[in-house]
């Protein structure tokens, strides 16, 4: 678990790494991070508008490829000029965004005897999902079906729906399915105070 510290030093990082490349088209390096920041983990950066909170950019590593800290200037500035579903921002309009950081534990694969054990595999508001099929591949965030209302079967069908496959496909039994939790920082507003995200767990 990181501290709220480091999740701040996270989230200023990503901010800065998003200004230097819009305004310069230079990558930064991070400055100086601590030790713990160091280790490679799996990460995703969140960029929304505010005060709306639609989504504008989410980019990121599902797993451990890189260091923490050079993974969120990578993701941060591929949410803000490579997410495919969006144009590019502009410097200005990242004044008016706030950015989330989603810290992965590393994916399981979640084992089961019969397809239909899934949901009661996972949990929603502590589990994200990653499922797998050939080619396919789609992830969600523990997030989003907090955000959405969703139960764990619903989930399960959204996170194939991600990854371009019927609803349905979860209960393949060629189909991978992967759980991940995540620790998430925020900012409240633009710029402004951050925040550990506390998902309530569904019961």
């Amino acid at each position: 678990m990181l501290s709220l510290d480091e999740g701040k030093y996270l989230i200023k990082l990503a901010r800065k790494a998003v200004e230097e490349y819009l305004g310069k088209r230079v990558a930064i390096e991070p400055d100086n991070p601590p030790s713990s920041l160091l280790e490679k983990r799996g990460i995703f950066v969140t960029i929304e508008t505010y005060p709306g909170k639609e989504l504008r950019g989410c980019i990121g590593y599902p797993y451990p490829v890189k260091e923490l800290a050079q993974s969120v200037v990578d993701c941060a500035i591929s949410s803000a000029t490579g997410d495919p579903r969006f144009p590019g921002m502009s410097r200005k309009e990242l004044d008016a965004c706030t950015i989330e950081i989603s810290v992965l534990t590393v994916p399981e694969v979640i084992n089961v005897k019969d397809q239909k054990e899934y949901p009661k595999c996972i949990k929603v508001g502590k589990d994200g999902l990653i499922v797998e099929y050939g080619y396919y591949s789609g992830l969600l965030l523990p997030i989003v079906p907090v955000e959405q209302k969703w139960d764990e079967e619903e989930f399960l069908s959204q996170t194939c729906c991600k990854a371009g496959m019927p609803v349905d496909m979860w209960l393949s039994p060629k189909v991978k399915i992967y759980k991940f939790q995540s620790q998430v920082f925020k900012e409240e507003k633009p710029c402004g105070k951050i925040v550990e995200v506390e998902l309530e767990v569904k019961k």
